[in-house]
């Protein structure tokens, strides 16, 4: 039982930090018009990444913990 909490907090965790980093990444967007670039960026979408990336971290470590343990 404990293997198999241990491979779906695994799981969860490479797809959270997979969500995190498109989270982040689609958070920025720049224009360029005339020859000068503008860009922006959406801090609120930057911070759920941030908690994505952490909260997939933390599942991996603690599904990695889980798996190893006897």
């Amino acid at each position: 039982m404990k293997k198999l909490i241990a491979l779906v907090l695994i799981l969860l965790g490479a797809y959270l930090a997979y969500m995190g980093i498109n989270t982040i990444t689609g958070s920025e967007s720049s224009v360029e018009i005339i020859g000068v670039e503008l860009s922006a960026t959406d801090e609120g979408a930057q911070s759920n990444g941030i908690i994505y990336l952490v909260l997939g971290l933390l599942s991996l470590i603690g599904g990695g913990v889980l798996f190893t343990k006897k």
